[in-house]
């Protein structure tokens, strides 16, 4: 059967990616073994929820992965991609219990064993669905080492982590503040609080002088709910306003406790009034006041959201009925000065969206200094590099402010606090093993802590406690530390800083070596997708509708480390229109290489019998695998994308295609022939294995179609330049001839004169350039579809023609038949008119005061673009109505 019958017309990716998906997992080509004589190079995924479906971030974070993964597999390395999924305490017990009222059942009717054992299977049912999306993506992970923070290897690591901590006095349960989510009813962390500008007021209250005379100070709060747990009111030391009142006291408003006034720098004073009421156990800045000038901790909002009998009359009320009720008893007693709007950041629970109540509560914590300052140094001494290096700041100054993490929380689901209280005295027990009696009295009742750790805690331990550890394994020794962490610019709290310090304290080495931070995914206005907006995209429903390959390049494309990316639905569709030109020109390639051999090949290192267009096409392809490999290696993927994307649409498939057809289609003998078949093979089989870590699928249906050996492009070496073939002289020579082939293009599109239609040229050039002309006319006349007539400087110029000049050489157009020149004149007059009349309009739009004022600037610099390339028409058709006048 001939080969164009075998080929497809069109490329279809679902008939494509899930074959060679398959087929990538049946030969087990993701698998990665230790092996001393090879160089390795390792990636651990950041593990999604395990109940979690695949977004857009997620995409473009594995997609990074997967692009570096398959680029070093091919450069020889020993390359392991660990996959895994974490547990996420919250998100998945928030789903279960979800699904359990749907039954009409809370958590405590099954009691914390059999909700567990509810979870596990929930976990089984539904915590395959990402990994199963992540395949779709084509994830080259090593499937045979999948991971879950939960799994026995893992859990035995967080217990011999939390053990070792707690024995060094790293790790202890105190009272302190923390964040308190009164829905999910569980700690979480400041790194976890989502802050979002709310429009709110501003209270501004008297609280009276306590020495009965007639003076008063006036706090500005935007909490007034949380007033009867005042212990105080704070001003700025050097404040003259308050100077006298300082260690003085006040009155609290609606509970007639006294209050002192203290003098602390972390007040604003240009805050409101600029002064604060304190109440350390229901605010972090106030808390850490309250311990500076020994306060009392007064909680009035508990865990439920509601006031506690502290409040007073208001116990059992929520936070916005306390509000309403606080604020009119002060206007009612006139010490409600007055109300302004305010807006502000407010604390969420980045699960649901409820305010956090921050709460003084007895929680289990890490002490952070010890352990943070070996990881910064890791990163000043370049043990460690963020890619960009704008980060580094980022994270130094965090962790140079970092306070102690809350690792306790209270939830079912999670790794379970290894701490035991023995009920017969007082002996706290900690253990990586379940311990059978009491250290101390040897009693057997023992009582484990209710409390779980944070999600984040078994997650900072990934990089080792995937392999193996604490046991020393070949897995360890081998690919530790791992070779670069990617993830968003958004968890560097979260994840990176914390695996840093636990791979420092636990290992005695870096966990990595670079950290590649990519920016978030927007949406076409620029927006943070959320579901509030429904704004979100579904990756799958991009891999449904274009295939894999094409969100994969489209998000890459126009990518730079750390900056967010808006996603557009029209970039999309240029990627498969991409994708589509590589199929046809590749699909044209394989049907004039079905009589090829590689056996036949002709010598590439006879330069001789290369024509210029091989020449130029071999040293553009070689230049071309210079930039896409430095760009990988500075992991510039998006530019590296960008210069094989321009690469194979222009040079080679434009260009270089079009150049050989008459060789192809053997009108200048067999010979020269395989000169251009080889050359066409060796660039596009090539070509393909460069694509190949960006649009896996596609390059692989190619690769295999064409004349190759080997069994797959995935394990293929990854292309080297060869120096030989580097030619700046031919290079040069092409480019000549290109703008001069552009040039007539041009000035047969300014006269809409038919593709189809050949024209008579004439270049007027000097000595050199006229033979350069002379030898490769052929080209000209091909690609632009003329005759080519050449004269030698100083020759006479035709008339009535439009001309153009290419390095010194003038090319006419002469127009005598071929246009109508007084009608075309009519016409280009009347378009200069119509475009003449809607710039007018557009620039009156800009002048207007109040439309500039108002406009959104995005409106403003639309119109302004508008205005540049009205201009810009305009100016072209004048050109052409004076060069056709003349």
């Amino acid at each position: 059967m001939a080969i164009e019958k075998l080929i497809p017309k069109t490329y279809d990716p679902h008939q494509v990616e899930e074959k060679w998906y398959d087929y990538w997992v049946r030969n087990n080509y993701f698998h990665a073994e230790p092996d001393d004589g090879e160089e390795p190079f390792c990636i651990v995924i950041p593990p999604p929820n395990v109940t979690g479906s695949l977004h857009l971030g997620h995409a473009l974070d594995n997609t990074i992965q997967d692009v570096l993964i398959r680029w070093r597999r091919m450069q020889g390395f020993n390359a392991l991609w660990m996959p895994g999924t974490d547990h996420a305490g919250i998100a998945t017990q928030a789903r279960v219990e979800e699904h359990l009222g749907k039954e009409g059942l809370g958590k405590h009717d099954l009691g914390r064993e059999k909700f567990l054992e509810r979870v596990w299977d929930w976990k089984e049912e539904y915590g395959g669905e990402i990994i199963n999306q992540l395949k779709r993506l084509g994830a080259s992970c090593d499937w045979e080492r999948e991971r879950f923070t939960m799994d026995e290897g893992c859990s035995h690591a967080v217990r011999e982590v939390f053990q070792r901590l707690y024995d060094k006095g790293l790790i202890y349960k105190g009272s302190y503040i923390i964040n308190w989510c009164p829905k999910c009813h569980t700690t979480i962390s400041d790194i976890e609080v989502e802050h979002e500008d709310e429009d709110s007021k501003l209270y501004y209250v008297n609280y009276p002088a306590a020495d009965g005379g007639t003076d008063f100070i006036t706090v500005a709060t935007t909490r007034p709910e949380t007033m009867m747990g005042d212990t105080g009111v704070a001003v700025h030391p050097e404040d003259s306003r308050y100077s006298k009142l300082v260690g003085k006291k006040v009155i609290l408003p609606l509970m007639n406790r006294e209050i002192p006034v203290v003098a602390d720098e972390a007040v604003d004073p240009a805050f409101g009034t600029g002064a604060v009421k304190i109440t350390p156990a229901h605010d972090p800045a106030d808390f850490e006041m309250g311990l500076r000038h020994n306060l009392p901790q007064l909680v009035v909002i508990g865990k439920d959201g509601v006031l506690t009998p502290e409040a007073g009359k208001y116990a059992g009320m929520t936070r916005e009925e306390a509000r309403h009720q606080v604020v009119q008893d002060l206007s009612d007693l006139g010490l409600l000065l007055k109300v302004e709007d305010y807006t502000h950041a407010v604390g969420h629970c980045y699960r649901c969206s409820t305010t956090i109540e921050p709460l003084v509560s007895e929680q289990w914590f890490v002490r952070m200094k010890p352990l943070a300052e070996p990881a910064m140094q890791a990163v000043r001494d370049g043990l460690i590099r963020f890619v960009p290096e704008r980060f580094t700041k980022i994270y130094l100054n965090w962790l140079e402010d970092i306070r102690d993490w809350c690792i306790s929380r209270q939830l079912w689901w999670g790794h379970r606090i290894p701490v035991w209280y023995c009920q017969e005295c007082d002996e706290v027990i900690c253990a990586a093993d379940d311990p059978q009696e009491c250290t101390k009295c040897g009693s057997t009742k023992l009582e484990q802590d209710p409390d779980v750790l944070d999600t984040w805690f078994s997650s900072a331990l990934w990089p080792f406690s995937t392999m193996g550890w604490p046991e020393k394994t070949k897995e360890l020794d081998f690919y530790y530390p791992t070779s670069v962490l990617v993830t968003g610019r958004d968890i560097i709290f979260f994840w990176v800083a914390r695996m840093i310090f636990m791979g420092l304290e636990f290992m005695q080495e870096v966990p990595f070596h670079d950290v590649f931070i990519h920016g978030l995914i927007l949406d076409a206005k620029g927006r943070k997708m959320s579901k509030s907006l429904r704004n979100g995209i579904d990756p799958l429903e991009v891999i449904d509708k274009y295939g894999a390959d094409t969100l994969r390049f489209t998000l890459l494309t126009g990518n730079t480390p750390g900056n967010d990316l808006r996603f557009y639905w029209e970039k999309v569709e240029s990627t498969r229109n991409f994708a589509n030109k590589v199929w046809n020109a590749s699909r044209f390639a394989m049907m004039n290489l079905e009589d090829f051999r590689l056996q036949d090949a002709a010598d590439l290192d006879d330069r001789e019998q290369l024509d210029l267009a091989d020449r130029w096409i071999l040293s553009r392809f070689n230049k071309t695998v210079e930039a896409v490999t430095a760009n990988l290696d500075a992991y510039e993927l998006g530019e590296a994308a960008r210069i094989l994307y321009e690469f194979i649409w222009s040079e080679f498939c434009d260009w270089y295609i079009e150049l050989i057809k008459p060789r192809l289609y053997e009108k200048e003998g067999p010979e020269r022939k395989l000169t251009a078949q080889t050359v066409l093979h060796h660039v596009l089989i090539h070509t393909m294995e460069l694509l190949h870590p960006f649009m896996p699928f596609l390059s692989e249906e190619i690769w295999q179609y064409l004349p190759h050996t080997g069994e797959s492009i995935i394990i293929t070496s990854w292309p080297r330049v060869d120096a030989e073939q580097l030619d700046q002289e031919s290079e040069a020579l092409m480019e000549f001839l290109m703008e001069a082939i552009h040039g007539i293009r041009n000035m047969r599109g300014e006269m809409k004169i038919h593709p189809g239609k050949t024209v008579r040229c004439v270049a007027v050039a000097a000595a050199e350039e006229s033979k350069l002309l002379n030898n490769y006319r052929s080209y000209i006349e091909l690609l632009a579809n003329c005759e080519l007539e050449i004269t030698g400087a100083g020759h006479a110029k035709p008339k009535q023609a439009l001309s153009a000049v290419v390095r010194g050489t003038e090319i006419y157009l002469p127009l005598a038949g071929l246009v109508d020149l007084d009608k075309e004149l009519a016409r280009l007059g009347k378009e200069e008119r119509t475009i003449d009349g809607v710039l007018q309009r557009v620039q009156k739009k800009l002048a207007n005061e109040q439309f500039l004022a108002k406009a959104p600037p995005e409106v403003v610099e639309k119109e302004r673009e508008k205005e540049a390339e009205l201009e810009r028409t305009k100016d072209a058709l004048q050109r052409r109505i004076a060069a056709l006048k003349s």
